[in-house]
C-alpha cells in the first residue's frame, strides 16, 4: 500500500514538473526568444516609416560592425558616390620619385599596376632614389578596440598603403613566397613572415610608419620588373618645393565600389582610413581621431539631430561606440538609395553583421513584395551566431 502511494504521487510529481518546466527555446520563435533578452533591441519600419516591430528601440548599445554604415552615409555625403582617391608623385631634375600619400584605401597590387604604366606613359624611364610622404596622417594614431596582434582586422592605418598594410605570404621549409602573383616578395614582408610556421598566412604590417615603406617597396618592384632602371635607397622624406607634380593617380575604383567592398567585408582598414581623411577633410591635415570625431558629431548633428549616441572611431571595433537601434535605422532611410551597396544574405535581405564578442548586430533591408522594409538589431548579450539571421528571415 505505501509502495502504491510513493508510485502515485511519484507520478504526480513528474506530471507537476511536466507542467512547471519552461519550454525550450528551440520551440519559440526567434521574436519570442528576442523579447526575453534583457539586452536586445530592434526596430522594424515599413515603407511609410511606420514600426512594424519595436523593442527597446531608443535604446543606445554597442553597434559593432553595423557601424560602418553610419561610416559609408558620412562618405557618400562628404565626397560623393563617384569620388575617387588620388595619390600624387613628383619629380626633380635628377629623377628623385617622391610620393605623397591622402589616404586611398585601396592601392592595391593591381592598382600598382596601373600606377607603374601611367608612370612609365608619362616617360619615367629612371628613378634615382624614391621618397615617401606619410604626413597626411598625424604619427602614432590609436583606434579605440583595435588590438596589438598580427591580424588582417588589426592592421594600422597610414596616409600611404599598399593591400591595406597587410601582406599575404606562404612559408615553405623556413623559406618565404608571395602568396599571390599579383605581389611581389619585398624585403619588409620577409622580414615579417620569419617566425611564422609553415603554410600561407595574411598578416598586417604592425607599425603605422611600415605602410609607406612596404608600399615603396611594392611600387620599386614593379616599376622594375617594367623595366625602370630604380637606385638609391627607400626615405622617409616631403617632396621640396623645386620638385613638380609629375602624375596624380585616380583610384580605378569610384567610392561607391570601395564601400560596397567595406560593408561586404566588412574590412576595418578601409572604415577607419575613410574615417581620419573625414577629419582633414573637414578640419585639414594631418588627420587625427580627434578631428574625425569632431567631424562625425557635426554631421550628426547637421543630419539627424541625435542626442544619446557616441562614435569614438568607424568601423566598430570599439565597446565604447553607442547607437540605438532607431538611429541605425535612421541611417538605413538616407542609405536607400544605394541599398544594392550591402551584402546580400538571403535572396530578399541586403544587411550588414556586426560581430564582438557577446555582440551581435544586423541592420539592413528586407525586399518584400510592394514594399522595402528597414529593421536593426542589436543584441549586447550572448547568442548563436545564426540568430540574427533567422530572425530577420521571420520578419
Amino acid at each position: 500500500m505505501i509502495s502504491r502511494i510513493i508510485n502515485l504521487c511519484s507520478g504526480f510529481a513528474l506530471s507537476l514538473l511536466l507542467l512547471v518546466t519552461p519550454v525550450h527555446s528551440e520551440s519559440r520563435t526567434p521574436m519570442q526568444r528576442l523579447q526575453l533578452m534583457q539586452n536586445a533591441s530592434l526596430l522594424v519600419e515599413n515603407n511609410n516609416g511606420h514600426a512594424l516591430q519595436s523593442l527597446r528601440a531608443n535604446q543606445p548599445m554597442i553597434p559593432a560592425s553595423t557601424l560602418k554604415l553610419l561610416t559609408a552615409l558620412m562618405a557618400l555625403e562628404t565626397w560623393g558616390a563617384e569620388f575617387r582617391f588620388h595619390t600624387d608623385f613628383f619629380l626633380d631634375k635628377n629623377n628623385h620619385l617622391w610620393v605623397k600619400g591622402y589616404g586611398d584605401p585601396m592601392l592595391i597590387s593591381e592598382e600598382i599596376d596601373l600606377i607603374v604604366m601611367a608612370l612609365k606613359n608619362n616617360g619615367l624611364n629612371e628613378i634615382n632614389g624614391l621618397s615617401i610622404d606619410n604626413s597626411y596622417f598625424s604619427k602614432n594614431i590609436i583606434i579605440d578596440g583595435q588590438s596589438q596582434t598580427n591580424n588582417p582586422y588589426d592592421a594600422s592605418l597610414s596616409a600611404l598603403a599598399a593591400n591595406f598594410n597587410t601582406v599575404f605570404v606562404e612559408r615553405k621549409n623556413h623559406v618565404t613566397f608571395s602568396a599571390e602573383p599579383q605581389t611581389p616578395l619585398t624585403p619588409l614582408a620577409n622580414k615579417l613572415s620569419s617566425n611564422l610556421k609553415s603554410g600561407k598566412h595574411r598578416i598586417n604590417l604592425g607599425r603605422q610608419n611600415d605602410g609607406a615603406q612596404y608600399f615603396a617597396e611594392v611600387l620599386r618592384e614593379k616599376l622594375i620588373q617594367q623595366g625602370v632602371t630604380v637606385t638609391g635607397k627607400i626615405i622617409n622624406a616631403a617632396p621640396p618645393e623645386q620638385a613638380t607634380c609629375f602624375y596624380r593617380h585616380y583610384n580605378s575604383r569610384p567610392l561607391s565600389e570601395i564601400l560596397k567592398g567595406m560593408l561586404e567585408y566588412s574590412n576595418n582598414f578601409i572604415a577607419n582610413q575613410l574615417f581620419l581623411m573625414m577629419g582633414a577633410e573637414k578640419f585639414g591635415a594631418p588627420a587625427d581621431m580627434t578631428k574625425s570625431r569632431q567631424a562625425v558629431n557635426q554631421f550628426i548633428e547637421k543630419k539627424f539631430n541625435w542626442r544619446d549616441y557616441r562614435i569614438v572611431e568607424g568601423a566598430g571595433l570599439s565597446r565604447n561606440n553607442r547607437l540605438s537601434a532607431r538611429q541605425l535605422v535612421e541611417v538605413l532611410n538616407k542609405l536607400a538609395a544605394y541599398a544594392d551597396m550591402l551584402p546580400s544574405q538571403k535572396h530578399n535581405i541586403r544587411a550588414k553583421t556586426g560581430t564582438l564578442q557577446n555582440i551581435s548586430s544586423y541592420a539592413g533591408y528586407i525586399l518584400t513584395p510592394g514594399q522595402l522594409k528597414t529593421f536593426a538589431l542589436i543584441i549586447n548579450q550572448p547568442v548563436e551566431h545564426d540568430f540574427r539571421l533567422h530572425l530577420a528571415e521571420s520578419l
